[in-house]
């Protein structure tokens, strides 16, 4: 079985507390919202204490373009991508050269040659790198980037895929957007940036975190519930306050269905490496699986100290799980996204 032999992630050096963030999003907002008062409670029910920013937060009370923003994602997520590889390789103990795929996922700029490149030609990796730019999988393409890292791996054991995933949620914000999405957006999003090394079965390792198996599923008719609405001034956010719901309604079912075709059950898991969409997400996943004792801990940490980062927060989890200690037995990885879907990974530590 594939493996994960390294984990790292990225402190920006722009983390800026919560509440700096409210009080400026009120001043933004409240001439041309007026709601603005009535939900800048919004702030404080995240339950976020810090969020992850690249750039100083008087950045974004300036008039700017789509242009110079995608041009500003273009710049630091190669800086910082480039930074979260030499961290993972390091902790990996491999050679850059070793690598044999990249996969990079992100939703929140856009770029071509796809970043990939980008970060191959800047590292002077092996150019005969195989490359899978993966974009538009939102909050759910940190878990989907590490099935299709592992099914790499599976069919190549002697694969050494490295997984990035760059989320500059904080770039997309359009000043001009008075709508209640963009308000609420901007009091959960944040940036980051994470870095993996997955392995194949002839790379062995004495303690290892293997992959055992993944799942995907689109829920039908539920395309309105996140995403973007492209328009001249840049990607404007959707999404829905019926996310909860979806949660409550079919996260049981499709969890004990996935761990039963592995002849497992829900309390066979004893890690929950869990995307935090926000409070009200968190709850409902509580709310959904009933498991006894705080088991999104390290997931609801992660949220407090950085924000929603979209795909790249579940892969700080991950890194979390990977610098503190695991409990013996096994993980599972899951997050939502755009689709509207859902997306796990089971992992087994040995």
């Amino acid at each position: 079985m594939p493996y994960i032999a390294a984990a790292s992630k990225i402190d920006l050096p722009y983390k800026t507390e919560q509440q700096k963030v409210k009080e400026q999003a009120l001043e933004m907002f409240s001439v041309s919202f007026p709601e603005a008062n009535r939900l800048i409670f919004a702030f404080d029910n995240t339950e976020i204490l810090f969020r992850n920013f690249c750039k100083p937060l008087t950045y974004y009370a300036k008039p700017n373009t789509f242009e110079e923003r995608n041009n500003e994602y273009l710049k630091i997520a190669l800086e910082y991508s480039v930074q979260a590889i030499e961290a993972c390789i390091a902790k990996a103990g491999i050679d850059k050269l070793a690598i044999t795929d990249i996969l990079f996922v992100s939703t929140t700029g856009l770029a071509t040659p796809s970043m990939d490149a980008l970060i191959i030609n800047k590292m002077r990796l092996n150019p005969h790198i195989n490359r899978t730019p993966v974009w538009g999988l939102g909050c759910g393409g940190g878990v989907s980037g590490m099935a299709k890292a592992n099914t790499i791996a599976k069919a190549n054991a002697d694969a050494v895929v490295l997984l990035v995933a760059v989320e500059l949620c904080s770039l997309t914000l359009i000043k001009s957007d008075y709508s209640k999405s963009n308000f609420i957006g901007s009091s959960l999003f944040s940036d980051g940036i994470a870095a993996c090394i997955i392995k194949g079965d002839n790379n062995k390792a004495t303690s290892k975190v293997d992959y055992i198996a993944s799942s995907s599923k689109l829920y039908y008719d539920s395309l309105e519930v996140m995403g973007w609405d492209f328009q001249d001034t840049g990607f404007k956010v959707l999404f829905s306050k019926d996310i909860p719901t979806f949660i409550n309604e079919n996260v049981h079912t499709d969890i004990t269905e996935f761990l039963a075709k592995h002849q497992l059950k829900l309390s066979d898991i004893k890690n929950f490496v869990f995307h935090p969409g926000g409070k009200k997400v968190l709850d409902a996943y509580q709310n959904a699986l009933g498991v006894e004792g705080d088991f999104l801990q390290k997931t609801r940490e992660v949220m407090n100290s950085y924000g929603n980062m979209s795909s790249a927060t579940v892969l700080y989890v991950l890194e979390k799980f990977m610098s503190e200690g695991f409990e013996d037995g096994y993980a599972l990885m899951m997050a939502m996204g755009p689709g509207f879907s859902s997306e796990m990974v089971l992992l087994k530590i040995s």
